[in-house]
């Protein structure tokens, strides 16, 4: 009988994990490595957010916290979604967790039981189908095709859906690929579930603000009200605020979904870093003058990246709405045969030939679960970024 639980033998390790660190180790080895794998933004988190981090520290407030999360972040949470998505929520309706992944797993930790089942399109961020896997439910992947810009498409989902569906879980803009929903796609979506009364969603807006041109960001609840009683809205200030390594992602949804999961996390973790929180109630209350300038430069590298990448032999490009990825389609590439003399079958092969040839650290799309594509992150500077792309031209046009 082995020591280890049976439930490991249901996940696999993050791919972007693993990637992100062999990158490292070759830096550490003296090799000449750009990393575009990691979903991280370059920028320093804005200084007033810093400020009020240390302010707290000299306030004393380094004791426990309540599970949940302080009163006045649970205020600024609810503010934040009245103002910025039409949404009403009491501060009881809110949860403070150490990052969007917690929140999410409690969630699903507070509601899944042995058999139950959670539509996860794909791609789909690594972690999405592990801790349903971890937490006893069965994922049910639907594929989002490039044809359709990567997103669920409303006939797909209600294929998908079983008596055994608990959840919907959808992330705009998406990680992997970019790609967001305009308020009529999401709205296709959200007709679908009104006619699946079992059904709840579980919305992952972590990218909310990162949208380019004149893109309007919508979700679920604020889309169909009807759906309010059922979702579970899910956010945080890693992204926007470039603030990944504070550890706060945050939601609001029905009072006993969240009593379910304060519950879960009260055996777990209890509170989120107490400085962290106050920090975190300055980014939502205070100034967001740092999100055009932002926003500018995410949306200057999208538009380079997506040109060079379409400008290599053997790759396409769409382009993404919003977050800081692209996901191109390496499908032409396969069966060539790369400078070591290996002959490329797979995403996987693809990437780890332009890594050992050329030193760019990318995701295999696989591990998102729809390939022959690559994720790369645009979330760095901009000579990096061509260099990078001139690195995967070079390459591309080195297969044979």
């Amino acid at each position: 009988m082995g020591f280890l639980s049976d439930a490991l033998s249901r996940i696999k390790p993050s791919a972007t994990i693993v990637i992100t660190q062999k990158a490292r180790d070759l830096k550490a080895q003296g090799r000449d490595v750009i990393s575009l794998s990691v979903g991280e933004p370059d920028f320093d988190t804005p200084d007033n957010i810093k400020e009020a981090a240390m302010a707290a520290i000299r306030r004393g407030e380094t004791k426990y916290t309540p599970v949940s999360g302080i009163v006045p972040l649970r205020e600024a949470i609810a503010r934040k979604f009245k103002r910025e998505n039409g949404l009403d929520y009491k501060p009881s309706q809110t949860i403070v967790g150490t990052g969007g992944k917690q929140v999410i797993y409690n969630a699903l930790l507070a509601t899944l039981n042995p058999g139950d089942e959670v539509i996860v399109p794909a791609p789909y961020w690594v972690s999405y189908p592990e801790m349903v896997g971890l937490c006893g439910g069965t994922p049910v992947f639907v594929d989002c095709t490039m044809e359709h810009n990567f997103k669920l498409q409303p006939d797909a989902l209600e294929r998908a859906i079983t008596p055994k569906t608990k959840w919907l879980l959808l992330n705009s803009p998406s990680n992997p690929t970019g790609a967001a929903y305009t308020r009529e796609e999401m709205k296709a979506i959200t007709d679908v579930l009104m006619r699946h009364p079992h059904v709840w969603v579980l919305t992952d807006d972590m990218y909310e603000h990162l949208t380019y041109g004149d893109f309007e960001f919508v979700t679920p609840a604020q889309v169909e009200p009807g759906l309010y009683d059922r979702t579970l809205t899910m956010n945080g200030v890693s992204k926007a605020y470039a603030m990944t390594g504070w550890r706060i992602g945050y939601a609001a949804g029905p009072e006993h979904l969240i009593k379910a999961m304060d519950f879960v996390q009260g055996q777990q973790t209890s509170g989120a870093c107490s400085i962290a929180q106050w920090a975190a109630v300055e980014a939502l209350d205070g100034t967001q003058e740092h999100l055009p300038r932002f926003k500018k430069a995410f949306e200057e590298r999208r538009d380079l990246v997506v040109s060079m990448l379409n400008q290599s032999k053997y790759i396409k490009c769409p382009m993404p709405e919003g977050a800081f990825y692209v996901y191109p389609s390496c499908a032409e590439a396969m069966g060539k045969t790369a400078p070591s003399g290996k002959v490329l079958k797979t995403d996987e092969d693809f990437v780890s030939e332009l890594l050992e040839a050329e030193g760019v650290a990318a995701v295999h799309g696989s591990a998102f679960g729809l390939g022959p594509n690559f994720r790369i992150s645009y979330a760095t500077s901009n000579a990096a970024l061509e260099d990078a792309c001139n690195r995967i031209q070079r390459f591309c046009g080195s297969l044979r």
